[in-house]
């Protein structure tokens, strides 16, 4: 293990926060971390900065077998080698070649469809700001009513980029650090890391918790609310395309599908990783022998930290006993390089309840020897001070330190060649500070447990559950802090970038925010980031104290020795007594608790901002200019199938369920002769027009517009938008698209069970489209309204109609039954800055109303709890976004105009 790092220093008080104010709470930034600008998903359509797909090759050295053809070149590389060898000028050359000729006949994993290709090719996409977050902005828009241009900027870290510069100057400036959370395959994310941002090489720690098995369906949520999830029941199953998407890539072929997941993605964590990083893999036994040997593939077996056990949180077995372990991979990117710092638990002197002489001094002197069952504490230990007894002696003595020493009367030698563990000066030392007890014809040395009551953890975390007893659950495989904060402590120091790709419950983002790290957590599924978003929103933490307050956590945290009133060291720094400490009259070394920074009472800590992005949705090229916004190869082609299978569903349920349980039943369909418009058919005996949105992503403005005009110039009657999903702004157009286009227009929600094919046992093919509701807002005036003063509104949310693809039915969900909804309340239509944050359904916010308890009015926290905002001051805008998020994570978006 590396030597360990100490740090230590003096604290700064923060200043004082002023109650009443947004000051009373606080959060950690970043100033001396910065970020490439991303642009606002409000400038997507502008957005030109394309790049090709990157392409990872794989080692094609480790072939399992000896295959001299095109697709395993190792005899010519062997050949090469050999070459390099008698060719070598120095002796370091010649070694360097020989281990990588004998890098070529080691054995390694291999499974279907390894072998079949040396590379892999992945998007390049860019990352787009959605939503910026921050608690401070949300308390501060509450109890101001108005949000400012200051505040954009300091609570929002919003640099308010022009949209020739998100567009033109995209990923060329440089604004200060926000944490992030990103919506898209970690895959595709990362590559975008990579490519689009240069963090090649900077980030600290990842963790990665993937799926433990290799159902379908395995270690994913489906639901807000629903956390008993069953393999195989396809009530369970996710409906969301991108997760369709990506189980079908994982699960496919089963295992081999699943090793060629987890290969790819950690190729990708590797580039990201810094030379003294570390990667941190959770897995259960099911799998850890292949992504062990996958791990050592990808790493190097000499990068291998260890394997660290914790205990599940219950394990069932019908015939063998029962697996009570998970586990964690460690590995670095360079052994050699690697950051480490010790972690240290506290010790229970009775740890090991068979470990020989643990003894009991009392206080006259008398060292008595505990039994079993005493150190089991099931009969009575005696009064007096708890210490083992350490054999003095040692192996690696030397002549010198072979010597008689006399206590007792009696005459004590180091046995056989053995010497003692220090010299005469020392041992008198010893004997002075009343250290040394005889054992028969052994001398020991008497090690108190109260000097140093901690220990360094080891690869075996008993105390460390899968899930901690007393936490809040929020997701149905949940990691607790315990076991990640461990990781993040030992391999990390305050400002360094942490990064998780399997976001889940948002746990690795909590505990780097506590801690005073960077972040960023990426997952396919919306589910799982809705949930981590209220996590941090509404989270508290302790105050750590800075040693710098201009380089914030980077600059490190302050450490003391601190003792209580019964002498305990209760601080980050504690003296380690040692045998050599006092043999050689030294001072004992200072140990730094990293886990215990001084802490400053009296300030609540909340999340800092932080943003939520996503990757572009694979595009179409509608213009046919042949410019594909993804980078994607064969698009057109990809788009054509799924337009054919979309027609093909719809053949077969002809049915669209449209509001107030009218249907209209489509006969005669067929493609037409269009770029824009997917399908026409007759309805009632009238033509009407079809369009299909993306197979993966939302239905644009645009879209609808061109379709919407062909299908008037055509003299269609109606307009038909099929999609699974619609950006705010063309659903809106669909509404009024007779007033704008000529045309009327009917969005019609697909059930992404269309997506599923033959991953469902029992896919209900009657029933595929059905209308779906958008949510129900009311924009009014306030009703007390100050004089003088700027005219305050207030938003109601009312409801929602919810889709449910299980069912095939309607759902009418009242405002105090969703998940969440967000308040913009001046809305630039390029990213949505949330104002005010509600969670009607549960008591989120309660922690936070703890911690400031007499801070803010009782109405804030009703308003945030319920359906009715805060009263408000509309933005330069004049426009209010209301985004309600349902049960699958989906997000619904209404645009209001204040009136003029």
């Amino acid at each position: 293990m590396p030597a360990r790092k100490k740090s230590s220093g003096a604290a700064i008080k923060p200043k004082a926060p002023k109650p009443g104010s947004a000051a009373a709470t606080q959060n950690y930034s970043h100033p001396t971390a910065d970020s490439p600008l991303r642009p606002d998903v409000g400038t997507q359509a502008q957005f030109r900065k394309k790049k090709a797909p990157a392409t990872y090759r794989y080692d094609s050295s480790l072939s399992p077998s000896l295959d001299w053809d095109a697709q395993n070149p190792a005899r010519e590389q062997g050949e090469a080698l050999i070459a390099a060898i008698r060719n070598a000028t120095s002796l370091e050359e010649a070694r360097a070649a020989a281990d990588k000729l004998a890098a070529l006949g080691r054995p390694f994993l291999n499974w279907t469809g390894k072998g079949e290709r040396l590379s892999f090719d992945v998007p390049t996409l860019p990352l787009f700001v959605h939503e910026r977050l921050s608690t401070k902005a949300i308390l501060e828009s509450v109890q101001r009513h108005e949000r400012t241009q200051q505040a954009e900027l300091d609570l929002f870290s919003d640099p308010r980029h022009s949209v020739v510069d998100q567009t033109l100057r995209a990923y060329e400036h440089r604004d200060r650090w926000v944490n992030r959370m990103v919506l898209g395959d970690s895959l595709v994310v990362m590559n975008s890391l990579l490519h689009y941002e240069g963090l090649g090489g900077q980030v600290q720690m990842i963790y990665i918790d993937p799926p433990y098995g290799v159902k379908f369906g395995s270690n994913f949520q489906p639901f807000v609310r629903k956390r008993d999830v069953k393999h195989n029941d396809d009530g369970d199953m996710t409906r969301e395309p991108e997760m369709v998407q990506a189980y079908r890539d994982t699960w496919e072929l089963g295992l081999h599908s699943y090793l060629t997941y987890l290969r790819d993605r950690l190729l990708l964590a590797r580039e990201l990783l810094s030379p003294s990083g570390s990667v941190f893999v959770q897995i259960s036994d099911e799998n850890l022998h292949h992504v062990r040997e996958l791990m050592d593939e990808v790493f190097g077996a000499e990068n291998s930290c260890m394997v660290l056990a914790f205990k599940k949180t219950q394990g069932q077995t019908s015939q063998l006993p029962a697996t009570v372990n998970d586990y964690l991979l460690w590995y670095s990117k360079d052994f050699d390089s690697i950051r480490y710092r010790s972690v240290f638990v506290d010790r229970d002197p009775f740890e090991n309840p068979n470990e020989r002489y643990i003894c009991v001094e009392t206080t006259d002197g008398e060292v008595i020897d505990l039994t079993v069952r005493q150190k089991l504490r099931l009969d009575p230990i005696p009064e007096g001070r708890i210490l083992k007894l350490n054999d003095l002696s040692s192996q690696t003595g030397s002549e010198n330190s072979r010597f008689p020493i006399e206590l007792g009367g009696k005459t004590f030698y180091p046995p056989g060649a053995r010497g003692w563990s220090t010299s005469r000066e020392g041992i008198e030392r010893l004997r002075e500070a009343g250290r040394l007890h005889a054992v028969g014809k052994s001398l020991m040395y008497k090690a108190y447990r109260d000097e140093f009551p901690f220990r360094e953890i080891n690869s075996y975390w008993p105390d460390a559950k899968l899930t901690g007893f007393g936490e809040t659950r929020y997701y149905v495989v949940q990691t607790a802090t315990s076991i990640i904060e461990r990781c993040l402590l030992m391999t990390t120091d305050p400002g360094d970038l942490v990064l998780d790709p399997t976001c889940g419950s948002g746990t690795t983002a909590y505990v780097a925010e506590q801690w005073g790290r960077r972040w960023i957590t990426i997952d396919t599924s919306r589910v799982p980031l809705a949930l981590a978003r209220q996590r941090l929103l509404t989270a508290t933490y302790p105050w750590y104290e800075l040693k710098d307050d201009a380089r914030g956590p980077a600059g490190g945290f302050t450490y003391k020795r601190k003792q209580n009133s019964k002498g305990e060291e209760v601080g980050g720094i504690v003296p380690h007594i040692t045998l050599k400490s006092i043999a050689n009259n030294e001072p004992p070394a200072q140990e730094v608790l990293v886990d215990r920074p001084e802490e400053k009472k009296g300030i609540t800590r909340v999340s800092g901002p932080f943003v939520f992005e996503a990757t572009i949705p694979t595009p179409v090229d509608w213009e046919g200019d042949g410019i594909e916004d993804s980078g994607l190869p064969n698009v057109a082609e990809s788009h054509g199938s799924f337009v054919e299978r979309m027609l093909e569903v719809l053949r077969k349920s002809p049915v669209l369920r449209l509001a107030g349980n009218q249907s209209a039943t489509l006969t005669q369909i067929r493609p037409p002769r269009s770029k824009v418009i997917s399908a026409e058919a007759k309805a009632d005996g009238q033509d009407v027009a079809i369009v299909f949105g993306p197979e993966s992503g939302a239905i644009s403005e645009k879209l609808v517009y061109e379709a919407a005009r062909e299908a008037n110039a055509k003299h269609y009657t109606h307009l038909y938008v099929i999609g699974f999903a619609i950006q705010p702004h063309a659903r809106e157009l669909v509404e009024h698209c007779e007033d704008v286009t000529g045309i009327p227009a009917t969005y019609v929600q697909a059930t992404p069970d269309v997506m599923m094919g033959d991953l469902l046992k029992n896919m209900r093919s009657s029933q595929i489209f059905s209308v779906c509701g958008l949510p129900e807002v009311v924009l009014r005036k306030a009703a007390k309204q100050k004089a003088g003063e700027p005219t305050q509104y207030e938003v109601e949310f009312r409801g929602l109609d919810v889709f449910d693809p299980v069912t095939m039915e309607l759902d009418r969900r009242d405002g105090d039954d969703v998940p969440a909804w967000l308040l913009d309340t001046n809305y630039n239509e390029l990213s949505f800055h949330v104002d005010q944050a509600f969670f009607p359904r549960t008591s989120a916010w309660d922690n936070l109303k703890r911690a400031l308890k007499g801070t803010y009015d009782d109405a804030v926290w009703e308003h945030l709890a319920g359906t009715v905002s805060a009263p408000f001051v509309p933005g330069a805008t004049g426009k209010v976004a209301v985004k309600v998020i349902d049960d699958r994570g989906n997000e619904l978006m209404v645009v209001r105009e204040v009136e003029k």
